[in-house]
């Protein structure tokens, strides 16, 4: 939790200085994958929990 929060809060310092970071992260969203070598792999439940992420960013910047 501590890892995400520090992570979040340097985000949004940096994409309030170049909102052009928030497009970015969304266009780099078909890279991510879960890497889950089973059964329980989902590759959009990794992107669906990134564009929540990106989506708070946009809303705090």
């Amino acid at each position: 939790m501590a890892v995400e929060h520090l992570l979040f809060g340097t985000l949004r310092f940096v994409a309030h200085r170049h909102p052009e970071l928030i497009a970015e992260l969304e266009g780099s969203l078909s890279h991510l994958w879960d890497k889950a070598d089973d059964d329980t792999r989902d590759d959009e439940a990794v992107r669906t929990i990134a564009r929540r992420f990106i989506k708070s960013l946009r809303v705090e910047s």
